[in-house]
């Protein structure tokens, strides 16, 4: 099992518009064996932290789902222009021992 976050810096005011955007698609990733996604947003880190975090069984499973994303037309739309929002980011992926 592995964590795998997703580290964004939003530009300017604009966290609550991606935020939203995965709270909507989190339903559709549990589709794609992207499980118990969790959005955050920073309390003390940068500014416009967003961190999107999920539970994933296999790293082939995982990257197999981002890159077939575009292919699940609701997803598709619900993140249309997510990148937009977004300066920068990393992603991190940990194995849960």
């Amino acid at each position: 099992m592995y964590i795998v976050r997703n580290i964004f810096t939003c530009k300017p005011g604009r966290a609550k518009d991606l935020v939203a955007k995965f709270k909507a698609a989190a339903p559709h990733l549990a589709r794609m064996e992207i499980h118990n996604t969790r959005v955050l947003t920073d309390t003390s880190a940068e500014f416009w932290t967003v961190v999107v975090e999920s539970e994933v069984t296999s790293l082939d499973a995982y990257f197999g789902a981002v890159r077939d994303r575009d292919a699940d037309e609701a997803v598709a739309k619900l993140m249309s222009g997510y990148m937009d929002l977004v300066q920068g980011g990393r992603r991190e992926i940990l194995r849960l021992e």
